[in-house]
């Protein structure tokens, strides 16, 4: 069995990553913490050749990167040129805009998606979808999640645990379900203080979350991100409990 590989989605420090001077310092600390993986999202004024000497100075991994459903669509040429730059496996659609949200909308984007996932693959790229709450909406007896991923089995599902959740569903039984089709899953936990959700560090919320490693292992899941959208501590103490809590379930960090 291959082992569960936990990575940092520095989307969760996107406020330490701005420009070439910040963004080399957060690294470095995300590298001394014991991360070896990283997906990218959130890095402002920072060009992609100067991510990858950023990446090389403190041995990290970029495994997978984040790119606006339009940008993907239209500039797929451009994407994979500057994914091969910075040294990435997946390139990841992280979510649609407001007006795709119907069952047209979904399939829409899957015919979208159906195009560019041949040209993605000949390139040696893994084309996937990260989820929110919204795709959990019903049409006719199906998600709209399961819409788009049923009208295009070229691509892969990047489950968020917490979002799922969010929509009423079980995280485990939605990575059980695309067994094959989740390389990767964001690792983010819920929580709840004086009423409303939040995103504590993996680990210390309320998700299941040796079900959750276990649905991983069935399914295939090769890569665990750490993330939060907004953190209840310091951004980086966050990151560092999530860390060791993962390992202590099991998870590597290379």
């Amino acid at each position: 069995m291959e082992k569960l590989i936990v990575g940092l989605q520095v989307y969760t420090l996107r406020d330490f990553c701005k420009g070439v001077e910040l963004t080399s310092s957060t690294f470095k600390r995300i590298r001394e913490m014991g991360y070896r993986v990283v997906e990218i999202a959130g890095i402002k004024d920072v060009d992609v050749k100067n991510l990858r000497k950023i990446l090389n100075d403190y041995e990290l991994y970029a495994w997978s990167i984040h790119i606006p459903y339009s940008i993907l669509i239209n500039q797929t040429e451009k994407i994979i040129e500057e994914s091969k730059i910075i040294g990435c496996k997946a390139i990841i659609c992280p979510g649609l805009p407001q007006e795709l949200h119907t069952k047209e909308g979904y399939l829409k984007v899957a015919n979208e998606f159906q195009r560019i996932a041949p040209i993605l693959k000949k390139e040696g790229f893994k084309l996937a979808f990260h989820n929110h709450s919204l795709e959990l909406e019903k049409f006719e007896g199906k998600t709209g999640l399961e819409i788009l991923l049923e009208n295009a089995p070229e691509w892969e599902i990047q489950i968020d645990t917490y979002w799922i959740q969010h929509g009423g569903g079980d995280p485990a039984e939605w990575i059980e379900k695309f067994s094959g089709r989740v390389s990767s899953i964001h690792l983010k936990d819920m929580g709840i203080i004086k009423g409303k959700q939040v995103m504590p560090p993996v680990g210390e919320g309320n998700l299941n979350w040796r079900r959750i490693i276990e649905a991983c292992k069935k399914a295939g899941v090769k890569y665990g991100f750490v993330e939060m959208d907004e953190t209840i501590i310091d951004p980086f103490e966050a990151v560092r409990i999530s860390l060791q809590n993962l390992k202590n379930l099991g998870f590597e960090s290379f």
